[in-house]
């Protein structure tokens, strides 16, 4: 039985493991951790504690995230959260964004939340285009959450905002936002699918150097993304990459996510991606 979609054949008849192994083994000899409930296998916790532990974290989290998306909204701030496994081209494609922008609409507040787990190179990339940007660095964590957004967002120039930009109805103005707030979490396909930070969207990079496959193979991201960025398009002549079957894909897993094709370094489909940014996204 396959967990994406729920089709399944012959072949995919599965079965419990003898002794204490948490596994679950299907006709091939192959081994799932990741069936029932928990979704996970945790070293000496049941699937019931793992749950638990799970839903405590995850229950925190959430209420720190509500906050800082009041937080945001108070301050007339769109936040973006933008997650990608390494080297997907996230750090240029924002660096690109940013300058565009500056351009385009120049009395648009920018600013970065930049995380990784050490190092703060890529915030100094972020700020040397002249955007506010603080670096927070995760030590061994494999994920931003909501508890460091806040922090950070307190120290960025966009708090400074008045809190009297919310709107009545809850949404944005059609015009677009006040100011926008990137937050590149880190590389990472994993994790940083489950953990609100309090963002508008989250907006999930995949580079065409990285395979078509990853929809798949990572398809908790791809579920909880709104817009999936096709980004390094300029290098389809020379990677074999199939742009329909990666679309397929994604959709397979999220039928609504939205899909947008861009080149950092070239600019192709940069006004599109903008548009998105500015006008596109609705709360």
């Amino acid at each position: 039985m396959c967990v994406v979609c729920g089709c399944g054949n012959d072949e995919a008849h599965v079965e419990v493991l003898p002794g204490n192994s948490a596994a679950v083994q299907d006709a091939r000899g192959d081994l799932h951790y990741g069936l029932g409930g928990a979704t996970a296998h945790v070293p000496g916790l049941s699937k019931q504690r793992t749950i638990q532990i799970e839903a405590d974290v995850l229950g925190a989290n959430q209420r720190l995230a509500d906050r800082n998306r009041a937080h945001f909204l108070a301050h007339g701030v769109t936040a973006y959260n933008l997650v990608s496994g390494p080297g997907s081209g996230k750090t240029t494609l924002l660096c690109a964004t940013i300058t565009a922008l500056q351009a385009r609409t120049q009395h648009l507040p920018v600013a970065v939340i930049e995380g990784d787990q050490q190092t703060t190179l890529d915030a100094d990339r972020i700020r040397a285009t002249g955007a506010s940007a603080i670096q927070v660095n995760t030590g061994r964590g494999c994920h931003l959450d909501a508890q460091m957004v806040g922090d950070a967002f307190a120290k960025l120039d966009l708090h400074s905002h008045a809190h009297s930009h919310s709107h009545a109805d809850g949404h944005s103005h059609a015009a677009g936002p006040d100011a926008l707030l990137f937050i590149e979490n880190v590389g990472n396909l994993v994790c940083p699918a489950l953990w609100d930070l309090g963002e508008a969207a989250k907006v999930v990079i995949l580079s065409v150097t990285e395979g078509e496959d990853k929809p798949l193979k990572y398809p908790d991201m791809f579920a909880a993304a709104q817009l999936m960025v096709i980004n390094k398009i300029d290098l389809l002549p020379y990677v074999p990459f199939d742009v329909t079957r990666c679309i397929e894909a994604a959709r397979r897993i999220n039928p609504d996510i939205e899909v947008l094709q861009v080149s950092a370094t070239r600019g192709d489909g940069m006004d599109t991606w903008l548009d998105w940014l500015v006008h596109g996204h609705r709360h």
